[in-house]
């Protein structure tokens, strides 16, 4: 295995997902393609790209959807992956064995291996996002996977909100933590909370790269879904910001794009040595952190 390259040229995949999952891979497919030729080392996909957002109703035909890791879809990417000689984070609908689920995603290295798979540990259960029923928690903990680039940490969508899961990942010595993402407005909410929503998002990730010295990548969809006087409107942004939090590019909110950003790991290092955090860190006074709430405990 050659050794990683200093600087990672990642690309996020920011799209609109149809009701064919055929087209979405399709689509997919052309824009991991365009990246490459564009000089990406490492790209990535939205959460559950291959579908619409289908966690908006209950409704047991959508189990339909899921496929095996391996299977049909992964395969295809990890051909893909080494025709491109790009690392690939692929999230998918996992089904793991009948009955048992997951909201899932694959790590291709270059070459084409299935380096690892994650699957998301903190699953939502809120209005048009009732995952509960579908998928079951992630029981592999917080990992990061070695490739042809670095060291990748992969966390999914809700796990944005929660700082142990980012340590836990940094501490495993991800350089780059990813975040695939299906995140929205309620159309009737977008007015009053919209904005603050938005920036309580982008702002819980940067702070995840200050706190850890490591780079953030969060890709989400974009688009409409769901029927016209209601469903979601996925509000897209993705962005990449460094250990500083300082975003390096930042898509649109309403259009399909490709964002790039160059990642010199040796800053990892720079900032460290400044804020040193890991250093700090009171391992010896945390253990109540394992406890649901304490605030009622004498």
């Amino acid at each position: 295995m050659r050794s990683p390259p200093d600087i990672i040229r990642i690309a996020l995949v920011q799209m609109q997902c149809e009701e064919d999952p055929a087209l979405n891979l399709a689509r997919a497919e052309k824009m991991i393609t365009e990246a490459s030729k564009r000089g990406a080392h490492l790209i990535v996909l939205p959460e559950l790209f291959k579908t619409r957002y289908f966690c908006q109703w209950e409704d047991v035909r959508h189990f339909d959807l899921a496929e095996p890791i391996p299977g049909p879809t992964i395969e295809r990417m990890q051909q893909l992956a080494r025709q491109s000689n790009v690392v690939l984070v692929v999230p998918l609908f996992e089904r793991r064995a009948a009955g048992l689920y997951h909201n899932s995603a694959a790590i291709i290295d270059a070459n084409g291996a299935l380096v690892g798979v994650y699957r998301k540990m903190h699953i939502p259960h809120d209005p048009l996002y009732y995952e509960k029923y579908y998928f079951t928690p992630g029981d592999s903990g917080f990992r990061a996977w070695p490739t042809q680039v670095g060291k990748i940490g992969v966390l999914i969508c809700w796990d944005q909100w929660f700082p142990e899961a980012a340590r836990l990942t940094a501490l495993r010595g991800a350089e780059v933590l990813v975040y695939p993402t299906a995140i929205g407005w309620h159309p009737h909410e977008k007015s009053t909370w919209g904005d603050a929503q938005h920036k309580a998002w982008e702002m819980v990730q940067r702070a995840h790269a200050i706190t850890n010295g490591i780079f953030v990548a969060a890709v989400n969809r974009v688009g409409h879904e769901g029927p016209a006087d209601g469903g979601l409107d996925f509000w897209g942004a993705s962005f990449v910001c460094d250990p500083f939090g300082r975003i390096l590019a930042q898509a649109s909110h309403d259009r399909e794009e490709i964002v790039f950003a160059a990642l010199d790991k040796s800053l990892i290092e720079t900032v460290r040595r400044n804020w040193p955090f890991f250093r700090d860190r009171r391992t010896d006074a945390y253990q109540e952190l394992t406890r649901r709430y304490i605030g009622d405990m004498p």
